[in-house]
């Protein structure tokens, strides 16, 4: 049982190497996915994260992908996701990237991450003003907390436009 199976990744397996060009085999059998997950066997291993981001890299630009979806708290990924898409005050993706404070922040806080969000930035720049923007989000609740008073927040600020908008209405009827 054991052998066969030895075979069979023999037989499957394709040596990478840094290049992008050697992921035309990935991109072919990629084809129209909609989703595509990225796996990695360490968190923090520099080599995982660099073609972690050559992969992605190419995902958006052959495959039109406009998301990014990390295992990440998702109100410190938010931001991430406000400085790619330019709607932020933040100068610098380390400033972006600075809302990682807790567990795991060196998942996130390291230079290949920096690296990419800084591309993503330059990429979504210089889109034609109505195309889609990449975005960047987390996936994960490490910060619970934090988590909590982002909805809660998110809540009240809904509550006063729909306020708004009904004292609007009120006065045009």
């Amino acid at each position: 049982m054991m052998k066969k199976l030895v075979e069979a990744v023999r037989e499957s397996a394709y040596p990478l190497m840094v290049t992008s060009g050697h992921y035309d085999p990935l991109m072919d059998l990629i084809g129209n996915a909609r989703f595509v997950l990225i796996g990695e066997a360490s968190h923090g291993t520099h080599e995982f994260y660099e073609q972690r981001a050559l992969i992605t890299k190419r995902l958006i630009q052959e495959k039109g992908f406009t998301a990014v979806a990390v295992e990440a708290a998702w109100p410190d990924a938010y931001r991430v996701n406000r400085y790619v898409r330019g709607v932020n005050d933040d100068p610098m993706p380390a400033e972006a990237l600075s809302s990682f404070q807790q567990f795991p922040m060196w998942m996130w806080r390291n230079t290949e991450v920096l690296s990419f969000v800084g591309w993503l930035r330059q990429y979504n720049d210089v889109l034609a003003e109505n195309a889609t923007k990449v975005g960047f989000y987390g996936l994960d609740l490490y910060s619970l907390y934090t988590s909590i008073t982002a909805v809660l927040s998110y809540k009240a600020r809904q509550a006063v436009k729909e306020a708004a908008a009904g004292l609007r209405s009120g006065f045009n009827g």
